[in-house]
């Protein structure tokens, strides 16, 4: 148990890791070419602060996009108990809870912290699945908020940003300084910023979703283990993720922007898309789940 959440949050720590090198060896490189490293800085700082407004407004827009509605604990008895004994079971503050109107069975959560937590259910699961099933599901959810997984998502989201906005830039400045024929340094410099251009788009447009998605997965893998380690009850998630197998469908409202969002993935993708999930595939989580139950 306590092994498969460190490995977890270990294999993390490594895709980020490798990721910041990456932008740093590239801002390093753009500048070197420009003679400005100074640019490289506010690029990096630009999408810092998008990354931020992103941070504080993620609730809010996972929650609009979704069509979630905010309940009490009158509104459905079922669900609140059920997060709440969770929540106590945990030491976290209780969240929000809103249900999403939707046959899909899937259920997200969001929030910077545990103090802006918010947890959401679809009609499709409430119906779907028995409470320790239901449990299971949203133990895992409370489980990204516990580990803080909004916080990792935004940083991820502000690298790839960084890498997008610095190959923009490079290829607009190579054509700039190619358009200039007063001397070879010139186009010099300017096949030199296209080939960072290039590279970093290369990255920011291939590399960076597959290390966005690696990061997504691992995330899954670890809320896993964590919703088992709060249950007590491995099989209650098996068992859940096993129905999400056999009767799962995409929701209605789906988007790829929140998709590393969900409990299972909302969109369905086919055998081209499936390197770039957000989520491990089901059959991977169950025996998971299951090795970890033989070591309660």
């Amino acid at each position: 148990m306590y092994s498969a959440i460190a490995a977890n949050k270990r294999n993390t720590v490594i895709i980020i890791g490798f990721f910041v090198a990456l932008l740093g060896g590239l801002s390093a490189w753009w500048g070197y070419a420009t003679g400005n490293g100074s640019s490289a800085i506010l690029i990096i700082g630009f999408v810092l602060l998008y990354t931020v407004f992103q941070y504080y407004a993620a609730s809010s827009i996972a929650i609009a996009m979704s069509g979630a509605q905010e309940i009490q604990k009158t509104d459905n008895p079922r669900l609140w108990r059920i997060v709440e004994n969770l929540a106590i079971t945990e030491g976290l503050p209780m969240p929000r809870v809103y249900i999403i109107p939707d046959d899909a069975p899937n259920a997200f959560a969001t929030g910077r912290d545990p103090k802006h937590a918010v947890v959401a259910a679809t009609t499709g699961l409430l119906n779907l699945m028995d409470d320790k099933e239901l449990e299971g599901v949203m133990a895992h959810e409370l489980g990204h908020v516990q580990n803080y997984d909004i916080r990792v998502s935004t940083i991820v989201f502000g690298l790839v940003s960084a890498l997008g906005v610095l190959a923009d830039m490079a290829i607009r400045a190579s054509f700039f300084a190619g358009d200039r024929r007063s001397n070879r340094d010139d186009n010099g410099m300017g096949a030199l910023l296209l080939v960072i251009g290039i590279a970093a788009s290369i990255v920011a447009f291939l590399v960076g979703p597959l290390v966005s998605a690696a990061v997504s997965r691992q995330r899954e893998y670890l809320a896993d283990a964590t919703g088992a380690h709060t249950t007590r009850y491995p099989e209650g998630l098996a068992s859940a993720l096993e129905k999400l197998a056999q009767f799962g469908k995409p929701l209605r409202r789906a988007s790829n922007s929140m998709a590393h969002m969900y409990f299972a993935d909302p969109i369905k993708p086919g055998l081209t898309e499936r390197l770039f999930s957000t989520h491990p595939p089901i059959g991977k989580r169950i025996e998971r789940l299951r090795q970890i139950g033989t070591k309660f």
